[in-house]
């Protein structure tokens, strides 16, 4: 994946991460938080932005197996 790419894709999760957090689901962002990095940032590494798609990416499934799960449970 071209850097580029990799950036586009960091600020669409990012809008997601934006979304959970206005809409107050359970998400924890502390590890993306701490890497201080911002998809805006487009002078960071690709492998910067990388470990950010990385950390966002597993938060967000986790939200969603979360969800998923609660739905199953609640059945």
């Amino acid at each position: 994946m071209k850097k580029e790419e990799l950036v586009h894709l960091h600020l669409l999760l990012a809008q997601l991460k934006k979304y959970c957090e206005e809409n107050e689901l359970s998400c924890n962002f502390a590890k993306y938080n701490e890497l201080g990095i911002s998809p805006f940032q487009v002078h960071r590494s690709k492998e910067e932005h990388k470990q950010a798609v990385f950390v966002l990416g597993t938060e967000l499934a986790s939200l969603m197996v979360r969800s998923n799960n609660h739905l199953v449970s609640t059945r």
